[in-house]
């Protein structure tokens, strides 16, 4: 999340951490929503409660995407690395469709967090992913920095609405746009917009704290945000602005911008890993961008599929009972 105002002379701390997602991570996984969510409502919109008594989530208007599967885990490392490598091969194959090219996508990062979750796998896996070594390599660093930012896991589900991302070609549009303008490399303000929101994916249900894409705190937005918070144009914009404007425009001072942007190394470096996976391999993005919003909890992976929403806090158990299918491990290393 973008900080208050900052200059390459003073960078304050910021108002909190940056919404840091499901990365294979995605990507780094975040226990509690950003402060721009309703955490606490005293009752549903609805006025219903759960037989507990305590208020019933608004209803999950949309099933998982009857086009992916949840990916069952590897049995060894043998086992994770033919599937990855497949499954990368498929993600960048031109003859497949766009279901199997999602399901591809999905196959990679829960594949990534298992491998992640698994250190004794990594050698063996490395070694057998062939042309795909550094992208592995780009992905576990990417998870193992972010992961760092992490201290504490919840057993409730955030006060989010999970939505269709703008489409892929806008998005890299907007980002070469502020690597024009401002000099900042087009990979780093895709890889932000990557780790605070899933390209946009999570949007929260109140106005307060840190808001749009990229995730502006309203003090910053003022300083350096110009039209709608909301819309990924004039975020990312922003973005670019203010990591331009905190040396980010030179290779240089790029760590420090964004450390001015989360005042977290862990930060920094999973978002290099990422901005390094896609200058290493542009179509990497589109592999990012059909990623899920898996979130890190208590009980483990949890997957918030396109259509979840709930305007208040939800205990992961309830939301599981409901749907058994979206827990994806049962660990939380």
């Amino acid at each position: 999340m973008a900080g208050g105002r900052a200059s390459r002379a003073s960078r304050p701390a910021v108002a909190g951490l940056a919404l840091v997602i499901a990365l294979g991570l995605a990507a780094c996984d975040r226990p509690a929503p950003p402060p721009g969510t309703d955490e606490a409502a005293s009752s549903s919109p609805t006025g219903r409660r759960s037989p507990d008594g305590s208020p019933a989530p608004a209803p999950d208007p949309q099933p998982a995407p009857a086009a992916l599967v949840a990916p069952r885990p590897a049995r060894d490392a043998d086992d994770l690395a033919r599937r990855l490598v497949a499954a990368e091969r498929a993600v960048r194959d031109a003859n497949r469709t766009g279901a199997e090219v999602a399901q591809a996508a999905f196959d990679t990062q829960v594949l990534y967090r298992q491998l992640g979750r698994t250190p004794a796998w990594r050698r063996e896996v490395l070694a057998a992913a062939g042309g795909y070594r550094d992208a592995v390599a780009d992905h576990l660093e990417g998870r193992r920095s972010l992961r760092s930012v992490l201290t504490t896991l919840t057993s409730t589900l955030p006060a989010w609405r999970i939505v269709r991302p703008p489409p892929a070609d806008d998005l890299i549009r907007f980002y070469r746009k502020g690597e024009r303008v401002f000099g900042v490399p087009w990979q780093v303000l895709a890889a932000v917009n990557f780790v605070e929101t899933g390209f946009g994916k999570i949007r929260g249900f109140s106005s307060a704290g840190a808001r749009g894409p990229m995730q502006f705190i309203p003090a910053t937005w003022e300083a350096y945000g110009e039209g709608d918070i909301d819309d990924p144009h004039d975020s990312i914009m922003a973005a670019a602005r203010y990591l331009a404007a905190n040396g980010g425009d030179t290779a240089a001072g790029l760590d420090g911008a964004l450390y001015a942007y989360n005042h977290h190394e862990g930060y920094v470096r999973g978002i290099r890993a990422y901005a390094r996976l896609m200058e290493r391999d542009p179509g990497a993005f589109r592999q990012l961008y059909r990623w899920q919003i898996i979130y890190l909890s208590t009980r483990g992976d949890v997957w918030l599929p396109i259509g979840y929403r709930s305007r208040e806090s939800l205990p992961v158990a309830r939301y599981l009972r409901q749907h058994p299918d979206r827990l994806l491990s049962g660990t939380t290393d």
